[in-house]
């Protein structure tokens, strides 16, 4: 439904990450969803295919203006749950794996592709239905992808990070 949002309460886990600050965001993404592939694949301490997990988290920042991405964007993989405990050292030095604490988000749905436009106007549109509030971050924002970039109109969700 549009216009429609909720909220989700996600617990600590550990992500493999990898941040990228290409020129366009869309190849910042690109590069390290290839990188987090192969470690998926493989490429890891265990040389262990671990399954795919989603959604793919790309953490973005805005600009002090508030009016365009900032160059760096973290991407993040779940680690399913039977690597959660002792996960596979990733073979690439610019993968790390992060302890995330729990997060609750307010999450909204969009479809199509993520380029730098279409997030700062779900961005846009998200803040336009929640009006005035100081219950969620402002400077960070996450991006989550559930299907394949290749997906013409892919489902994604653009997610408001709440306040401790």
């Amino acid at each position: 439904e549009e216009g429609a949002y909720e909220e989700r309460q996600y617990p600590a886990g550990k992500w493999a990450c990898v941040t990228m600050g290409e020129p366009m965001y869309e190849q910042s993404i690109s590069l390290s969803f290839m990188k987090l592939m192969r470690y998926i694949c493989k490429e890891n301490s265990g040389g262990c295919y671990l399954g795919m997990t989603v959604p793919v988290l790309n953490e973005i920042h805005l600009t002090k203006e508030g009016t365009q991405l900032a160059r760096e964007v973290l991407t993040a993989f779940y680690l399913p749950r039977a690597f959660q405990q002792n996960p596979p050292i990733p073979t690439d030095p610019e993968i790390h794996i992060a302890e995330r604490a729990p997060l609750r988000v307010l999450t909204r749905v969009f479809y199509g592709m993520t380029t730098e436009e279409t997030i700062l106007r779900e961005i846009g549109l998200f803040w336009e239905l929640l009006g005035s509030t100081d219950t969620v971050f402002r400077e960070t924002y996450i991006v989550a992808v559930y299907e394949n970039p290749s997906v013409p109109q892919r489902r994604n969700e653009i997610w408001f990070i709440r306040r401790a």
